[in-house]
């Protein structure tokens, strides 16, 4: 009993180290769902073969998340330290495998995280280098999304003259770590700016690997696999 009763309080400890983990690395989540998947020896080893996580409304970095469902395999965490009360970190690479979807309303509040408005900042100068948010201030609106196209609104201000900006794309799968990005066009009023056919492309890097993508009315869905390093 007091062999079952120390491995209770390991498993104990370990779940709320991964949760309490889990949301420093979100600034907000409204649900989150752990299920840990070891045997005892693995566990008192640092060794977790199989962690599954479900959360809602979770916020990474900026970036608006509706759901994710997660499963990751092969853990190596330092237990020794976890259980004298210090913090859970990874000793190895982790492959994560799931889902993660946004609706539209979360990818337009994800407009204002670094991380997207330096990506779409980017897009800008490479479509329309005149534009380039270095001499402009451009403040992006919001995202609609349609059958696998992006339609992103922003105003864009030179000289104290604001001007609508929209920003019609279509967003394909060329392989699982890179995105094609066509066909394009920009237009602000009535006035087409761009208009093209021959695309642009993202390249993912190795730890990101999209095994499906989908752009439905009101939603993307990412399914596939991403590498969580120490």
């Amino acid at each position: 009993m007091l062999k079952k009763n120390k491995f209770r309080l390991v498993t104990n400890v370990l779940t709320a180290a991964i949760k309490l983990w889990l949301r420093t690395q979100v600034s907000h989540v409204e649900q989150l769902e752990l299920d840990i998947q070891a045997g005892d020896r693995q566990l008192l080893s640092g060794s977790i073969p199989n962690v599954s996580v479900v959360a809602k409304s979770a916020v990474y970095q900026g970036l608006h998340l509706s759901f994710v469902d997660l499963v990751a395999k092969n853990i190596r965490i330092n237990i020794g330290s976890v259980l004298k009360g210090e913090q859970l970190r990874l000793l190895e690479k982790v492959p994560v495998q799931g889902e993660l979807s946004q609706l539209e309303e979360d990818l337009s509040a994800s407009l204002s995280s670094t991380l997207l408005s330096t990506a779409l900042n980017n897009v800008l100068i490479q479509l329309l280098p005149e534009h380039s948010p270095n001499s402009k201030s451009i403040s992006w609106q919001k995202v609609t999304v349609k059958d696998n196209q992006l339609v992103i609104f922003a105003i864009i201000d030179e000289e104290n003259n604001p001007q609508p900006l929209d920003i019609c794309i279509g967003l394909n799968l060329l392989s699982p770590h890179e995105l094609r990005i066509a066909p394009i066009s920009v237009t602000s009023d009535t006035k087409t700016l761009l208009e093209s056919s021959n695309g642009e492309y993202i390249d993912l890097g190795s730890d990101v690997e999209i095994q499906e993508l989908q752009l439905i009315p009101g939603k993307v869905i990412f399914r596939g696999r991403i590498n969580v390093n120490p």
